[in-house]
């Protein structure tokens, strides 16, 4: 099965996205979830790149990269949708 390359970022930051509720819900204070979605999204950049043949990376400063933008327009995506609901 090939999977698109948009496909295992898209997953990147559905998880950081959930990650960051989870950090929202704790008592953690909300200033600290970009750096927290941020971190984890390089790590599973990394990870993607180990796993998935398809990831749009091939070294680890790309993939670093990837992840930490791939985290961090989670957190975007989120204010996007809370801009447009007030």
């Amino acid at each position: 099965m090939n999977i698109p390359e948009f496909a295992t970022v898209a997953g990147i930051v559905v998880i950081c996205f959930l990650i960051g509720m989870g950090v929202k819900a704790s008592p953690l204070d909300d200033k600290w979830i970009p750096l927290i979605v941020g971190i984890c999204g390089g790590c599973l950049g990394v990870v993607g790149m180990l796993t998935m043949p398809e990831f749009p990376s091939n070294n680890y400063i790309d993939a670093i990269a990837t992840g930490i933008a791939s985290g961090l327009a989670a957190t975007g995506v989120h204010q996007i949708g809370k801009q447009l609901s007030e």
